[in-house]
């Protein structure tokens, strides 16, 4: 069915390593919903493959003793809308998470594959740009540690060398303690759909004044992106609709987005707008704050 000449199945990192060390070849699987889809299409004739799912230290979820919580790359995302660490901490991951595809493909898609597709689309992504998250990268007798944001080179481009396997997701605790925040996916269908548009929003408030926002945005440009200008202004300023629905609008300065079969640039900046707007009222509402007129 496949045209496959090898598949290696190591259970410890060490030896995964072992093989990518000494193999030119091979590409890493995960869940492989995206690896098999490519595999049907003849996109990657007579390849190796090395199967990382029997590798259990890539599986945990964790809060560290310095409260910074580590999700494992092979963590599906059935894993992480159920995990409890996730939901009392970064209920946001939990809603993009449960976005991803219908059941069958969230028990078997992992957050690390997610990631490591390099997908303006990835459901993930754009919360994990919102939460800063930090993605520890390991080779044989080499590791680092990369800001999300510097990962996403272009789209399906990611900064992993192949033999580089990502170890785990960070996210520290200065990134979330004391913020709430709200996924939204915007897609043609109601249900296992890829996003037109998804926006994740990330805010601590203070004195009814936004102490600290952040909005992210995929499908808006060609790697997912961080609305710079839009939190720079919303830095400090009274809740209220006015303010809210000009960071919404600002929200477009750091976009690009483009004319596809899925809808058209204007309908995304329309979208950019209003799902933006919809994001801060839910963490207002979320993190007890009040909106004035």
């Amino acid at each position: 069915m496949f045209d496959i000449s090898n598949i290696y199945e190591p259970k410890t990192m060490e030896e995964a390593l072992d093989i990518l060390d000494n193999k030119e070849n091979i590409k890493i699987i995960a869940g492989g919903t995206d690896v098999l889809i490519k595999l049907h299409h003849g996109d990657m004739l007579g390849i190796e493959l090395l199967s990382i799912r029997n590798i259990e230290e890539l599986k945990a979820i964790q809060l560290n003793e310095n409260e910074d919580i580590e999700i494992g790359a092979m963590c599906s995302f059935t894993d992480i809308f159920r995990n409890e660490i996730i939901n009392e901490n970064i209920y946001v991951l939990s809603e993009a998470a449960v976005s991803m595809g219908g059941p069958q493909v969230r028990n078997m898609a992992t957050i690390g594959g997610n990631v490591c597709n390099g997908a303006v689309s990835a459901d993930s992504a754009t919360t994990l740009f919102a939460l800063n998250a930090q993605l520890l990268l390991r080779r044989k007798n080499e590791e680092r540690i990369v800001p999300i944001r510097e990962f996403y080179l272009g789209p399906g481009k990611v900064s992993i060398f192949p033999d580089e396997i990502l170890v785990k997701i960070i996210i520290r605790k200065e990134d979330y303690k004391g913020y709430k925040g709200k996924y939204i996916k915007f897609s043609n269908r109601k249900a296992m759909d890829i996003a037109m548009l998804g926006v994740s929003v990330v805010g601590a408030i203070e004195n009814n004044k936004f102490n600290d926002l952040r909005i992210s945005l995929g499908v808006a440009a060609p790697t997912p992106v961080r609305c710079l200008k839009a939190e720079d202004f919303a830095r400090g300023i009274e809740i209220n609709m006015k303010n809210i629905i000009e960071i919404s609008e600002k929200a477009l300065l750091d976009a690009k987005p483009r004319n596809s079969w899925r809808g058209s640039k204007d309908f995304r900046e329309h979208l950019i707008k209003e799902l933006t707007k919809r994001g801060i009222l839910e963490v207002i509402k979320r993190a007890g704050g009040v909106v004035n007129e």
